[in-house]
């Protein structure tokens, strides 16, 4: 596999070119939503001036909404390695999380028991909560503060057989744990329960196999991977016909559209096909193996609608246009993978030189894994507080030498009280993700080691 081309990833996202009080903008905010490829802009762009429609109409740019939103499914699909008719779409990953929830709990009886966890989001946190009304029960799992890691010896002893869903996250938006949901998630069907995996942090840092990890359902938002405020749930196809969702009465019956209410953010989707679709032309970067041309031909039809897919190579060929769009569609999900892959192993890089920096700062505490040897389980967000400074006072700092992060609670509210700083700013949180630069996280650690001073 080839390196990463950062002079290339760099050069497709627009907004990296910013000056702020005169300096290149650092853009460390990612945990709470992406810069975006310029491709995904043009796409948007495009969507509305030549296609702007609602769908199922019996005219030109009707279909072509219609066109697109089948070429949305399919390229979730490809990235989250499931099938398109288990792709839902929303507003937010929240929204669709308490669709979820209020569906089943249609079904649940009173003493039946949720578990969420302690890491999680309160996306992932209070649609399950809601369910308290009905007489559910809400179990919570506990952390374990040295290194922000959650306690699987207590999500052992709480799954029981009145468990009836687990809800946790892929990572931890706010310190970076990434979870063994593969465990998990054999621990909850064990007794028969459902796993509902929140994957919005994620999703931009590792490849994701929904079918190989074997959860029920997982949500993530196109804001947190290059694209725009689309929110995207998967579920088993068998749960999204068997759960029954509250709709409109016109609204469709089959699966997935009986689960999208009202109307979809067309030119939203357009952007969520153009990020996948830059995604999978970094793969082809990256992999002499993907096969170049079928993704070219298959982000070409994307633009026109999948009925015009078509590569040279096919022209005399045999082969059904069926299985021309499957070869292309395999081709996609390699590329993918091969990008996502050689991201996850970059910012593993980043990451080393990112926290050996950090624990050098005087007076810098520390919040997650910080041992090398296990930052496999570990995105690169990280999270710290200065001595003497409140986050804010850090964050501004940071942000009047033009570098960019998050300080609060970042909707983590129970891991920022069981760490005892909610009462005090909460964190200060760094999000690294693939276009950022070794030089970047020198001005960082730079700045950061002059913003120490002032108070040491």
């Amino acid at each position: 596999m080839e390196p990463l081309d950062l002079k290339w990833i760099r050069a497709q996202f627009p907004a990296l070119t910013q000056k702020i009080n005169g300096k290149p903008a650092i853009f460390f905010d990612g945990p709470g939503g992406t810069q975006v490829p310029g491709a995904v802009l043009d796409a948007m762009s495009d969507y509305l001036v030549r296609s702007n429609a609602n769908a199922h109409g019996a005219f030109a740019t009707s279909a072509r909404t219609d066109a697109l939103i089948t070429s949305a499914r399919a390229a979730i699909a490809d990235f989250l390695g499931c099938n398109s008719d288990e792709v839902v779409f929303g507003a937010n990953m929240t929204t669709l999380t308490f669709a979820v929830s209020r569906a089943i709990g249609r079904e649940l009886q009173p003493g039946d028991e949720i578990i969420v966890t302690r890491l999680d989001h309160s996306a992932n946190i209070s649609p399950w909560y809601a369910l308290e009304e009905r007489g559910v029960i809400i179990r919570v799992v506990d952390v374990k503060i040295e290194e922000c890691t959650l306690d699987m010896s207590d999500l052992s002893q709480q799954i029981n057989p009145r468990t009836r869903l687990v809800a946790v996250s892929y990572a931890s938006n706010a310190v970076g744990t990434i979870n063994d949901v593969a465990a998990i998630v054999r621990l909850a069907h064990a007794v028969g329960a459902l796993v509902f995996v929140d994957a919005v942090h994620y999703t931009p840092h590792a490849p994701i196999n929904v079918h190989a990890l074997g959860c029920d359902f997982l949500a993530c938002s196109a804001y947190k991977f290059f694209g725009p405020h689309v929110g995207i749930l998967y579920g088993k196809r068998e749960h999204l016909t068997r759960f029954t969702p509250y709709k409109v009465k016109p609204a469709p019956e089959e699966v997935p559209s009986r689960w999208e209410t009202g109307t979809l953010n067309h030119e939203g989707l357009a952007g969520v096909v153009a990020a996948v679709n830059y995604l999978a032309k970094l793969g082809c970067h990256v992999s002499p193996a993907v096969d170049s041309e079928l993704v070219s031909a298959l982000a070409e039809a994307d633009k026109e609608g999948l009925e015009n897919f078509s590569c040279p190579r096919f022209l005399t060929s045999p082969n059904q246009p069926s299985h021309e769009l499957a070869s292309a569609y395999h081709s996609r999900r390699a590329a993918l993978v091969a990008a996502m892959s050689a991201i996850q192993q970059y910012e593993r890089e980043l990451s080393h030189k990112l926290i050996s920096g950090l624990l050098e700062i005087p007076g810098l505490s520390f919040y997650g894994i910080t041992d090398p040897s296990r930052f496999a389980w570990r995105t690169p967000t990280v999270a710290f507080r200065l001595a003497g400074q409140t986050p804010e006072t850090t964050a501004k700092a940071l942000g009047d030498r033009s570098i960019f992060a998050w300080h609060g609670n970042f909707y983590a509210l129970n891991l920022t009280e069981k760490l005892g700083v909610e009462a005090s700013g909460g964190l200060v949180r760094i999000g690294v993700v693939h276009y950022n630069t070794v030089e970047e996280i020198h001005q960082l650690l730079q700045g950061l080691n002059e913003i120490a001073a002032l108070t040491n």
